[in-house]
């Protein structure tokens, strides 16, 4: 089992940052994936981007050059930085994390879910 613990969400200005935490607890594994999904009302679940332990990432398209995702992997932390925030980058932030098990399906655990609201 993996927890995860999501900090950092808020409402902030048009324009402004935030900085997202989420620290993994429990069996995660010698490879793994943590990252962040938001999800807007009425919209579906999408990734945001994601990191590899090994430092591999992804990105949304249409997120890059905004968001910088990074990880201490020592300490089992995904930060998720947001710059020029906007109105429609509201949604419910949920740090995530895809523990690779060999020869088996992969372990998915989600986090609670952090706000984040910008306003015009």
């Amino acid at each position: 089992q993996v927890q995860l613990v999501e900090s950092g969400g808020g409402l902030v200005q048009a324009g402004g940052s935030l900085r997202l935490s989420c620290a993994a607890s429990g069996s995660t594994g010698t490879l793994n994936f943590m990252g962040w999904y938001r999800q807007a009302p009425g919209k579906q679940r999408e990734l945001v981007a994601r990191m590899s332990n090994g430092g591999s990432t992804n990105y949304a398209d249409s997120l890059k050059g905004r968001f910088t995702i990074s990880r201490d992997n020592f300490k089992n932390i995904v930060y998720l930085q947001m710059n020029s925030l906007k109105p429609e980058d509201t949604a419910v932030y949920y740090c995530n994390i895809v523990v690779v098990v060999p020869y088996r399906d992969n372990n998915v655990y989600w986090g609670q879910g952090t706000q984040v609201t910008v306003s015009s």
